[in-house]
């Protein structure tokens, strides 16, 4: 139900719950608080994800070393969805969110599906396959070289709670779409699917920034919008202003990596 801790009383359970109840069984003599990088909503999914905890044994209790460290955690993780793949000792001034230098996205998309149930089953909750047939992905590559650069990115945030407090000025380092392959994809190429990748890179992004700027360069490549409506899109600094349905689902995205 996202990566960010709920509270007790709530019915849903996030990634950082999972990894706190795993590392309380290294019984630590301090509460252990995993602080995580990137705040991937409910229905995203993280190829790397990062996070910095601290963890204070029992006097005379040696200190864990990476190994231990990442044998243990996904020990107790065994029953889910979450792995350690590495850890890392770091200074007293490290932190994993304000850390960052930047944060690279990816959102699958799958083309050459009239109808949702012509989805592989194996792709399932790990794309968006908009239906209208084919996308103009020149027209879409035009598009996101608006995206390009700092601006203001009214437009295309959600409202949450963070939103009063957060500067909507934000600077894209990376936006490409580039042909991908999807999961046993040489099994099903006479069906004639075609896999997409969008990727996006920047320090940080807004609430559901990326997923509106996807939803925004699908409208174009369906030919809905012409990719100079992009550059007017930022200027009008409106969410409001977006098409409907310009939202593109969670389950086609991806943090794929947090750079240091």
């Amino acid at each position: 139900s996202g990566v960010m801790g709920t509270s007790n009383n709530q019915s849903v359970v996030g990634v950082q719950n999972y990894l706190e109840k795993a590392a309380q069984k290294l019984k630590p003599i301090v509460p252990i608080k995993f602080h995580i990088s990137s705040r991937t909503d409910a229905g995203v999914h993280a190829l790397c994800n990062a996070a910095h905890l601290d963890i204070q044994r029992a006097p005379g209790k040696p200190a864990f070393n990476e190994k231990q460290l990442i044998y243990s955690l996904n020990y107790h993780l065994k029953p889910e969805p979450i792995r350690i793949l590495s850890a890392y000792r770091v200074s007293d001034s490290f932190h994993a969110r304000f850390s960052a230098l930047s944060r690279t996205y990816i959102y699958r998309l799958l083309v050459g599906c009239k109808h949702y149930s012509e989805v592989p089953v194996f792709e399932r909750d790990l794309c968006w396959a908009p239906t209208g047939g084919y996308l103009n992905v020149p027209a879409m590559r035009d598009a996101a070289q608006f995206l390009l650069g700092t601006h203001d990115f009214s437009t295309f945030r959600s409202h949450n709670s963070d939103t009063p407090f957060q500067s909507p000025v934000r600077t894209i380092l990376q936006a490409d779409i580039s042909p991908s392959s999807g999961v046993l994809a040489h099994h099903y190429e006479p069906r004639g699917l075609e896999f997409w990748e969008l990727r996006f890179r920047s320090r940080s992004f807004l609430y559901r920034q990326v997923r509106r700027m996807v939803g925004t360069l699908v409208a174009v490549g369906q030919g809905r919008l012409p990719p100079h409506h992009i550059k007017e899109l930022l200027e009008v600094k409106d969410a409001r202003a977006l098409p409907p349905n310009a939202m593109a689902p969670p389950s086609g995205l991806f943090l794929k990596s947090v750079e240091y």
